[in-house]
């Protein structure tokens, strides 16, 4: 029986310039922006107004701009450590979808030592513990998948992802138990509710005028330097790429794969448990919310930033201005709500990965079968 080939299929391309790839990025974003303008006329919203708002943060004419860039300063920083720890575990080939789940875990551990050590030791030494705890807890709940990855070559997949909810309903469990023993909880309030923290838990600021610079906007701008150095010019950052590209080529030049596995991801979810630490520490307190969905946009900017840092960087930094734009400029209409802003992501997203895949691939139409000559 002779087997029907496919009408199209699909072809690699020979080559694709820089420039082919970054027209095709903006021509993509340009279209989501005008599907997206065309729902907001639907709601009898003027697009370029919201777009306005959207771009600039509502901050033109605001009686306090510095606040709205410390708020967005807030949300900026816990996606780009993010999006680096991840891009770590990618770049390696293991598939951490995680990070929910390490943020939380990191966030909890922060909050913990925020509760115990806050009302007796100094400012800078409460924080730079609750980072350590951070670190640790978002590591070690990363640690268990890397283990059973190397000594089972479980699915890495699946099981990071049943740990996001673990973690969640953990924190869950938390903030809505009455007991003697959750310190979490506001003793006063009549219903469950998470206790705010001690003064000197909160973030460490410097005053620049009116503003005040977060200490965490720092740490991160100097991770993402460092994490540029390791991947780029030390030995674990080629270990990295080799183990990513082939691990039978890296068992093969005597290099400890299993070890490199589990070094890569414990670093990885330990930067998001940081990223945790450092956010419930701008924030003053644990929420159920806590992660802003931090684990999942994380895996979208490292993606559509092709894992380069500095790539991360500006998406990041993009995402959030999405982000937190479109929450600004939602508060003026009252026919949209914050979520729109995912909306518009989801959008973007998927052009800028349909751009992406016919700069790199075609789509080839099957060759006609020879007619046979007859006799």
């Amino acid at each position: 029986m002779n087997r029907k080939e496919p009408l199209f299929r699909v072809v690699k391309r020979e080559s694709s310039s820089p420039v082919r790839q970054a027209l095709a990025y903006v021509a993509a974003v340009v279209i989501a922006l005008l599907i997206g303008a065309a729902l907001l006329s639907s709601m009898d919203v003027d697009p370029l107004t919201f777009y306005q708002k959207m771009v600039t943060m509502d901050i033109p004419g605001n009686k306090f701009p510095w606040r709205i860039v410390e708020n967005f300063v807030k949300l900026f920083v816990p996606l780009l450590i993010t999006s680096l720890a991840l891009s770590l575990a990618f770049r390696m080939r293991f598939w951490n979808i995680g990070g929910e789940g390490q943020f939380i875990m990191g966030a909890i551990c922060a909050a913990a030592a925020a509760h115990k050590l806050g009302p007796v030791l100094p400012q800078p030494l409460v924080v730079l513990v609750m980072a350590l705890c951070g670190i640790l807890g978002g590591g070690l709940y990363g640690l268990i998948v890397a283990l059973l990855k190397v000594r089972y070559n479980t699915n890495e997949t699946l099981l990071t992802l049943m740990l996001n909810y673990i973690a969640l309903y953990l924190l869950q469990f938390l903030g809505e138990t009455k007991a003697g023993w959750n310190f979490f909880l506001d003793p006063d309030s009549a219903r469950p509710k998470f206790a705010g923290f001690p003064d000197n838990a909160d973030m460490i600021t410097f005053p620049l005028g009116p503003f005040n610079l977060n200490l965490s906007l720092i740490i991160a701008i100097v991770l993402c330097v460092l994490l540029f150095g390791y991947l780029k010019y030390t030995k674990h950052g080629y270990e990295i790429a080799v183990v990513g590209d082939s691990p039978n080529t890296a068992r093969y030049a005597g290099m400890k794969v299993g070890r490199i596995v589990v070094r890569t991801i414990f670093l990885s979810a330990a930067l998001i448990g940081l990223a945790g630490a450092f956010y419930v520490s701008s924030a003053g307190t644990l929420s159920t919310s806590v992660t802003n969905d931090v684990g999942w946009t994380g895996i979208v900017v490292a993606w559509l930033a092709k894992l380069n840092t500095v790539g991360i960087v500006i998406t990041a930094l993009l995402i959030t201005v999405l982000q937190f734009g479109c929450q600004a400029a939602s508060t003026t209409y009252s026919s949209i709500d914050a979520n729109f802003a995912d909306l518009i992501q989801g959008i973007i997203l998927f052009a800028v990965l349909a751009a992406d895949f016919f700069t790199r691939f075609r789509l080839a139409r099957r060759a006609a079968a020879p007619k046979e000559v007859s006799k």
